[in-house]
């Protein structure tokens, strides 16, 4: 007696042990940890560090928006570098605007008020001198900009030609000065070239517009400074388009953006990310920021949702438990799929200690209930409750498991003064196919599979006990006569899912779907129906025909010992 409780302690403690060993591990399936993307940010540059770096640069502008993503992030130090650029700008006020381009701020006299270029360049006394300077210069790419004021039949813009026609030149103006200077990468300089050749050619001038409209709308946001930083390493018409819009959508989070932009180096990787979680991706990147450039960098290539569990935070801080959490936590980073095996390896081996628990629980079979024992078999019985224990823990552990599409639209819109109004993009557009479904039903009717899988096995473990038992054929038929309920446990499960489905479904609770309701019920349906006609049914008539046979011997006996049995015949 004694004994049997010991060991059931000894696997409840086995089991709490391996329970908190998954734990600590920080993989997720859609997310990434905080303690991972602090392991990715131990190299690089934090973020007041490249915004001291752009101070000493003079890049006034640039480091002025470092400042008040730094404050918004709520980052110590903030105002420090916040301080510094202030003191700086005193000092150089007109190096907030042009940062340290003085080439392009020589051809405009005096400096500009404004805190945005495209509400500076739009104005008479500075568009002429621009398009003038760019009518002589040989830049990659700008005389070709320039031929296109010639063209009469735009889409997105009024053609320069027209009475409108300044918001058009405005923003060739703008992406002129861009390639003038060399302010752009040599990719997304060389797009542009190509798209003004096209629209020189006749072979349509509204991708070019659409480039021009992009720089436009970012221009409204963005001093100079600001906007060569910002479009300085983004590599292609795309992502342009893409972090525009992000830029739109941002409001008064648009900091966190730019310095996101700045400190990944990867805008690509950013408005992918912002693309794909519209609603959390830029609070994620705000969290991220903490971690300096490599976490940024780390999280936006990810493609998965930032995650920090306040009761691991507490245990890294407080417990000596902190340091198996960051060393794990480097590993995730090293090796994340290997990382996340290990997790569920964890929390199998878990629920198979509980299992055991249950079965050293149990009082052992004696007197005639002895010849039902078949060793091993418990043992099929605790690896499958190890893998339903793995599933509930995955259910209740794992992040944004449910969490559904963050893609959203984005509408761009250009305000200019003296344009006449605002000039929408009008083609950005996201199409969405009907056949996406909600990821609360995948997860759904996933679970449900794999508990009416679960059972289906747990009831093929039993079959081949029964038939593996020292008794007769009768006595083997009466066992599974009297296991008919656990055989017919997934029509149960599967009444008992549909009606809870209902039953959260008209509450509200959760989004859910007819389908996601009645597949418990029809995956039970399937699994039963499977079990019986081609598992149980064959079963029983071997032991049927056995029985009348009267070859009342153990089905587990050795073939040649049951053959040297008499046959009774009639």
């Amino acid at each position: 007696m004694n004994l049997r409780w010991w060991r059931v302690g000894i696997c409840i403690v086995l089991g709490l042990t391996w329970l908190g060993c998954g734990w600590l591990v920080p993989a997720h399936l859609r997310a990434v940890d905080a303690g991972v993307v602090f392991s990715a940010g131990r190299t690089g540059d934090s973020l007041l560090e490249r915004g001291q770096a752009l101070l000493v640069a003079d890049r006034l502008g640039a480091a002025q928006w470092l400042a008040s993503a730094a404050q918004q992030a709520a980052m110590p130090g903030w105002d420090r570098l916040h301080d510094a650029v202030a003191a700086r700008a005193r000092e150089n006020p007109g190096a907030v605007f042009w940062g340290n381009d003085t080439r392009t701020a020589a051809l405009f006299h005096p400096a500009p008020d404004a805190q945005a270029f495209s509400g500076f360049i739009v104005l008479q006394e500075n568009r002429e001198p621009a398009l003038e300077h760019l009518g002589q210069s040989t830049a990659t790419g700008v005389p070709e900009l320039m031929r296109c004021r010639t063209l009469n039949r735009t889409v997105l813009f009024p053609p320069s030609s027209s009475a409108a026609g300044q918001a058009f030149d405005a923003v060739l103006a703008a992406t002129g000065l861009l390639l003038d200077g060399n302010h752009l990468t040599s990719s997304l300089g060389g797009q542009i070239k190509e798209l003004a050749q096209a629209a020189d050619r006749g072979a349509g001038s509204q991708p070019l517009e659409q480039v021009l409209m992009d720089v436009g709308s970012l221009g409204e946001r963005l001093n100079w400074d600001q906007l060569t930083a910002f479009l300085g390493l983004v590599p292609d018409v795309a992502t342009l388009h893409q972090l525009a819009g992000q830029a739109g959508n941002a409001g008064g989070r648009l900091p966190l953006l730019f310095a996101a932009v700045q400190l990944c180096g990867h805008p690509r990787a950013v408005a992918g990310y912002l693309t794909e979680f519209s609603q959390t991706g830029l609070p994620d990147i705000s969290s991220a920021l903490w971690y300096g450039a490599d976490g940024v960098r780390m999280l936006a290539e990810s493609g998965r949702r930032f995650y920090a569990s306040a009761g691991l935070r507490w245990v890294a801080t407080h417990t000596p438990l902190g340091g198996l959490y960051y060393y794990a936590a480097a590993r995730s980073f090293e090796n994340p799929r290997l990382a996340l095996a290990v997790r569920w390896g964890f929390f199998l081996a878990a629920g198979f200690c509980f299992a055991l628990a249950l079965h050293f629980s149990r009082r052992p079979l004696s007197g005639v209930e002895a010849a039902l024992q078949v060793r091993g078999v418990h043992l099929a019985r605790e690896f499958l409750f190890s893998l339903g224990f793995l599933l509930v823990v995955l259910l209740l552990s794992e992040p944004f498991l449910a969490q559904e599409s963050q893609k959203g639209d984005f509408s761009l819109r250009l305000h200019l003064p003296m344009a006449g109004g605002a000039i929408p993009a009008g083609i950005a557009e996201v199409k969405h196919s009907v056949m996406n479904l909600n990821p609360t039903i995948l997860l759904t009717l996933l679970v449900f599979f794999v508990l009416q899988a679960l059972i289906y096995v747990s009831c093929l473990v039993k079959l081949a006990e029964i038939r593996r038992q020292a008794v007769p054929p009768r006595i083997k038929l009466k066992l599974l006569e009297n296991e008919d309920h656990l055989f017919d446990a997934g029509l149960y499960l599967g009444f008992v899912g549909t009606i809870v489905s209902l039953i959260i479904a008209s509450m509200g609770l959760v989004k859910f779907s007819l389908m996601a309701a009645y597949s418990s019920t029809s995956f039970g349906i399937i699994f039963v129906v499977i079990f019986k006609i081609f598992s149980l049914r064959p079963a029983r008539r071997t032991l049927l025909l056995e029985a009348e046979l009267g070859t009342d011997l153990p089905t587990n006996l050795p073939a040649t010992e049951a053959a040297s049995e008499p046959v009774l015949t009639p």
